[in-house]
């Protein structure tokens, strides 16, 4: 006997024998011999009597066909067929309707989720049709009802939940070295080791785009400057020998002379060794060069996956105080200052500055000259944004100043935000390793529906409540989903399991990833803290010691919550500050229809990401850096510092310095200079002047480069309503 109904959406609900019986009259009264109540009423009993106790909707109605079909009345089964055909279509008209304007090439927030796709190509519409029609399949085959329901309700979202069925993980931060020194087989075509500064870079490239096909997130690279270091040398001992071959002369001494600085310096003046010395470094350090604009060329040009979007790349550089190193840096930061084509500023790859004093901060440190170069550069191309290696939670027990190799033990980073550092499972490091997947949780939401508790102690204590209810099931949620990952086969990630993960040279072609994998993190992230806390005491962080203190409560019993999470399930779960691009105005919408306007808190077209004070807040760096900086050490899946500079930054690096400065003496672990920048694409002009269309020297229409969730777009035609409208609300903090 029937008891239970599983319906479409998967919700279970009890049985209803009225609603079968409605579905049949209606068919009979489009026929000529109209209603049957007693046929009705046997094809019902005869269903409800005879089915298992739990049916779904679809099972229920094919009963009701054969019925009809055996019945005298088959002309009532044919109506019955065509109407469920109809509701069939109608079911699918969104579908239909989004569909076209995918194809009409419409701009809406489905072709504007992600503002680094360009869903107008025909490589980026087929990424958006297999997008939005895997989603359902996951709800439907691969959520738990539980899960599925709070996406329903507005509480969760499942990041990159297209690529759920694939076992794809989000990112990893790429050990190029081993790429470098033992080449790559990845599909047909095989990468040889690198021997020269050319082919390592262009190796570079070759690594992170192919890795980005075979995941979802974005790839990195940890120590850039390390890592290519060994060739800069291997390209002057190639210059050297060019010399030899050229003189006749034995110069094999100079091979591994020390040398100072990689500096181009006139010829004239120097004699014999010194002079072939010279001329080897000027012409390694002209190689260098071109192989960084070559590289920031590739990763603006190179598209992956199936050709509609470019990598979503990342370096981290700026510890390495060797002459090669420091080479890397140093033409790196020309070629990045220069730009691209007529003089662009590079989208990709994005680019951190490692801060360490004693290394790369402080005026007596080896590399504070780079630093300086690298805050100019970052006045006028937004890049590189800085990395606080000195943060408390950012340093390392094994790093040692003397150590060639103390790479290892630097945390690196996404440009987005992304953090992987700590492990259950293996080398705290951030190489080798990275996020499995994310999930983000509405607390939004969860203060809304306190806010009629008029006692603020009893209202603060529900939201808890609710605020555990949803961790655990997000905890749950991610663990299922790495259940599922991790029967992926190695063979399915030809470059990620077989040269970038830790421990992946342990695995055989069909063996599965979970001994790798395991490494990995799984983020539990959240969106809107300005808004929740505006729900519950009536002001945001920013503008109140009261709600700054419930702010790190809430963000702190998360941290505390997802520790015991790590205890309870095994993995490295993290609570990561959400770099929310689409997701910060769906969020909104859906709330804002079901409760309505709520100042300040649903009365905007989007939530502030994560635990920023929110854009359109006057305050000061100092204050803004303040009220956010405890909250990094909190979020180790993940953090941001923004501040929003007014006027022409390019002249203006101590600017920049500053706001390094405010990262120092606050222990924040990663933050970024946002500014206006204007590119004319026909006649290179530049200017900082803000809502300025056309260039004033030949009428051209401007790229303004904005910054959106870490990265950089050249264009706000690909932004969602959500994050147009917080790009319109945005302050200068002065």
């Amino acid at each position: 006997m029937i008891q239970t109904v599983v319906k479409r959406d998967g919700r279970v609900v009890g049985y209803n024998e009225e609603k079968i019986k409605a579905a049949i009259r209606k068919a009979m009264l489009t026929t000529a011999l109209g209603e049957d109540e007693t046929l009705i009423s046997k094809i019902t009993d005869r269903i409800g009597m005879t089915g298992p106790e739990q049916m779904s909707v679809e099972d229920i109605q094919d009963r009701v066909e054969l019925e009809l079909m055996k019945s005298p009345r088959k002309e009532v089964a044919k109506k019955y067929i065509a109407y469920r055909d109809q509701r069939s279509i109608a079911r699918r008209a969104r579908t239909r309707d989004m569909f076209l304007e995918i194809i009409e090439a419409k701009n809406n927030d489905i072709t504007r989720e992600n503002a680094n796709m360009n869903t107008d190509s025909p490589a980026g519409m087929m990424m958006k049709f297999a997008s939005e029609t895997t989603k359902p399949f996951v709800d439907d085959y691969l959520l738990s009802a539980e899960a599925r329901n709070a996406v329903r309700d507005n509480y969760l979202h499942i990041h990159d939940k297209d690529y759920y069925p694939t076992k794809s993980l989000t990112c990893v931060q790429h050990p190029l070295d081993r790429v470098l020194k033992n080449g790559f087989v990845a599909g047909h075509g095989e990468s040889r080791p690198a021997k020269r500064i050319e082919t390592a870079s262009v190796i570079a490239c070759i690594s992170l785009e192919t890795a980005q096909n075979e995941m979802h997130g974005g790839q990195a690279i940890p120590a850039f400057d390390f890592y290519l270091a060994p060739y800069v040398r291997a390209s002057y001992i190639e210059e050297v020998k060019t010399l030899e071959a050229f003189t006749g002369e034995d110069l094999s001494d100079l091979y591994h002379a020390e040398i100072k600085d990689f500096i181009t310096q006139p010829l004239e003046g120097l004699e014999g060794k010194e002079r072939s010395k010279q001329h080897a470094i000027n012409k390694t350090v002209s190689r260098v060069h071109q192989a960084m604009e070559a590289f920031i060329h590739n990763m603006n040009t190179i598209h992956s996956r199936g050709g509609n979007q470019v990598v979503f790349s990342s370096i981290n550089y700026g510890t390495d105080v060797s002459a090669e190193g420091r080479c890397v840096i140093r033409e790196l930061l020309k070629s990045t200052y220069e730009g691209v084509g007529g003089g662009a500023t590079a989208i990709f790859p994005i680019q951190i500055w490692k801060k360490k004093r004693g290394v790369s901060y402080l005026p007596e440190d080896p590399n504070y000259d780079l630093y300086q170069l690298a805050c100019k550069v970052t006045a006028r191309r937004f890049f590189p944004n800085f990395l606080n290696l000195d943060a408390t939670y950012n340093q390392h027990e094994l790093w040692r100043a003397d150590d060639p190799e103390r790479f290892r033990y630097e945390v690196a980073t996404m440009g987005c935000r992304t953090r992987v550092f700590e492990n259950r499972y293996g080398e705290k490091t951030s190489i080798g390793r990275g996020n499995l997947s994310f999930s983000t949780i509405n607390i939004v939401r969860l203060a809304i529906e306190v806010m009629a508790v008029k006692d603020k102690e009893e209202r603060i204590n529900k939201f808890f409540r609710k605020l555990d209810e949803v961790l655990e099931l997000t905890a749950r949620q991610l663990h299922d989903r790495m259940q599922f990952q991790k029967t992926a086969l190695r063979k399915q990630f030809p470059l990620l399991m077989t040269s970038l993960w830790n421990g992946c040279e342990n695995l055989g072609p069909n063996d599965t990833i979970e001994s790798v994998i395991n490494q990995g993190t799984l983020g539990i992230g959240f969106i809107g803290l300005a808004e929740c806390l505006i729900a519950l005491v009536g002001k945001h962080h920013g503008e109140s010691d009261e709600a700054q203190e419930l702010g790190l409560r809430i963000v702190s019993h998360m941290r505390s919550r997802v520790n015991d999470f790590c205890e309870q399930y095994g993995h490295n779960y993290s609570v990561l500050a959400t770099p929310a691009e689409g997701l910060s105005g769906k969020f909104t919408r859906r709330d804002r229809k079901t409760f309505g306007d709520i100042p300040g808190v649903t009365d905007k077209d989007y939530y502030t990401n994560s635990n920023h004070v929110p854009v359109y807040y006057h305050c000061s760096p100092r204050h803004k850096a303040k009220i956010e900086a405890p909250y990094h050490a909190l979020t180790g899946g993940g953090h941001i510092f923004y501040v929003e500079m007014d006027g022409d930054a390019t002249h203006n690096e101590e600017a920049i310095m500053q706001i390094v400065d405010l990262m120092d003496k606050y222990n924040m672990g990663y933050g970024s200079v946002n500014h206006n920048r204007n590119h004319c694409p026909k006649c290179g002009y530049e200017n900082a002047e803000k809502e300025v269309a056309h260039c004033p020297k030949c009428g051209a229409r401007f790229e303004t480069i904005q910054r959106i969730t870490g990265y950089l777009v050249g264009t706000t035609d690909r932004w969602n309503s959500g994050k147009l409208a917080e790009l319109k609300d945005r302050v200068v903090h002065e």
